[in-house]
C-alpha cells in the first residue's frame, strides 16, 4: 500500500499570517518541502482577506520541486470559466504537472449566498453549475473548441493552454453530503471533506466507492484525502485555548462549535498520531493539516511538530491498512 500523503495548508489569510511580510509565505512553502511534507494547499475565499489563490499557487510552482500544489478548496463560481481553466492549465505547466485542483460550490451562510451574489450568478443550481464548469476545463485541456452543456456553452474557443498532463490535473470534490458523496464517484478524481468522527469518513468513503462502481470507475481512480486542523500542544487547556483563539479568528465562532462541523485534532504529539491514525483506519490517504495558529511565527513551529511526526502517522496509516486486508469488512 502507499504511504500516507501528508500535506499543509499555507496560512495565507491575513488572520494566520497577520503582521509579517506575506512574501514570507513562499519561503514558508519551500520550508515545508524540504521538512518533508508532500503537498502545500491553499484556501479560496471573498470574505476574509488573503492572497488569492491561484496567485499563491504560482509564486510557489518555479521555487518547489516535488510537492503537490493543491486548492483547498478552489470555488471555481467566483471566476470565468474559460479563464479559470486558461490559469490552471498555466500552473500544472509551470510547476511540471504537479498540481491538484479541489473544487467546492460553496455552502449556505455567509461563504454561500453573499459570494453568488458578487459574482453575479444565482444560488440556485450551483451544483450543477460546479459540475459543468469542471467538464469544461476538462474538455478545454483536451483541446475542444465548443462546449454545449445544459447551463455552460461556448462556441469557437481559441485554443487553450494545455496543461502538462494529458487530460489535466486531478480534480477533487470537497464536502460530504450524500449529493457530494454521489458526485465525486461520479465525477472526480478525489473526495477531500472535513468530517469531525472517522466513523462518518468510513461511511462516506464507502458511498462514494458504491457510486464509482455505479458509474464503472475503479475506487482506485478517487484519492481519499482529509482536510483536518491540527494543532500540537503539551498545555492541555492552553492548546485548546490557542485553538479556540484560531477558530474565532478565522470563522467568528468558538472552538467547541467549530468541532461540530469540521475535523479538528489536538493534543501532545502522540494524541495527534492516535487521532490521525483513525482517519488513516477509515481510508483516507492523503491528510492536509491546517495548523491551528495564528501568526507566522506560531504557524512554522506547529510545522516544524507535526513534521516530526509524519513517519509516525505514515506507520500508523500502514498498520491500518494491513489490519483491514487482514480483517476485511464484513457485510
Amino acid at each position: 500500500m502507499a504511504a500516507m500523503d501528508i500535506g499543509v495548508l499555507l496560512p495565507t489569510g491575513t488572520a494566520q499570517w497577520g503582521a509579517a511580510d506575506p512574501r514570507e509565505l513562499i519561503a514558508f512553502g519551500q520550508y515545508a518541502e524540504r521538512l518533508g511534507f508532500s503537498s502545500l494547499f491553499v484556501n479560496d475565499s471573498l470574505i476574509s482577506p488573503r492572497i488569492e489563490a491561484l496567485t499563491m499557487l504560482a509564486a510557489l510552482a518555479p521555487v518547489t520541486e516535488a510537492v503537490t500544489l493543491g486548492t483547498a478548496a478552489l470555488m471555481p463560481f467566483l471566476r470565468r470559466p474559460i479563464q479559470a481553466a486558461q490559469s490552471l492549465g498555466s500552473i500544472d505547466l509551470l510547476s511540471g504537472g504537479r498540481l491538484t485542483v479541489t473544487v467546492g460550490a460553496g455552502f449556505p451562510g455567509r461563504f454561500g449566498r453573499p459570494l453568488y451574489a458578487l459574482s453575479e450568478l444565482p444560488w440556485a443550481g450551483r451544483f450543477g453549475r460546479l459540475d459543468e464548469t469542471v467538464a469544461l476545463w476538462r474538455a478545454l485541456w483536451d483541446g475542444a473548441e465548443a462546449f454545449h452543456g445544459e447551463i455552460l456553452r461556448f462556441d469557437d474557443i481559441p485554443p487553450a493552454t494545455r496543461p502538462l498532463r494529458a487530460g489535466g490535473p486531478p480534480v477533487w470534490l470537497g464536502g460530504a453530503t450524500p449529493a457530494a458523496l454521489a458526485r465525486t464517484g461520479r465525477l472526480y478524481d478525489g473526495w477531500l471533506p472535513y468530517p469531525p468522527d472517522p466513523a462518518d469518513y468510513a461511511s462516506g468513503l464507502r458511498d462514494v466507492h458504491q457510486a464509482a462502481a455505479d458509474a464503472g470507475r475503479a475506487a482506485e481512480d478517487i484519492t481519499p484525502a482529509l482536510f483536518v486542523t491540527v494543532r500540537i500542544d503539551d498545555g492541555g487547556e492552553r492548546g485548546r485555548q490557542a485553538l479556540d483563539d484560531y477558530a474565532r479568528a478565522t470563522y467568528g465562532m468558538p472552538l467547541e462549535e467549530l468541532e461540530k462541523i469540521q475535523a479538528v485534532v489536538t493534543g501532545s504529539a502522540n494524541q495527534v498520531v492516535e487521532a490521525l491514525g483513525r482517519y488513516a483506519a477509515a481510508g483516507a490517504r492523503h491528510i492536509v493539516a491546517r495548523l491551528g495558529a495564528l501568526d507566522l511565527h506560531s504557524q512554522r513551529d506547529q510545522l516544524e511538530r507535526i513534521a516530526d511526526l509524519i513517519p509516525a502517522v505514515q506507520g500508523a496509516s500502514e498498520l491500518k491498512g494491513e489490519h483491514r486486508a487482514r480483517c476485511p469488512r464484513q457485510s
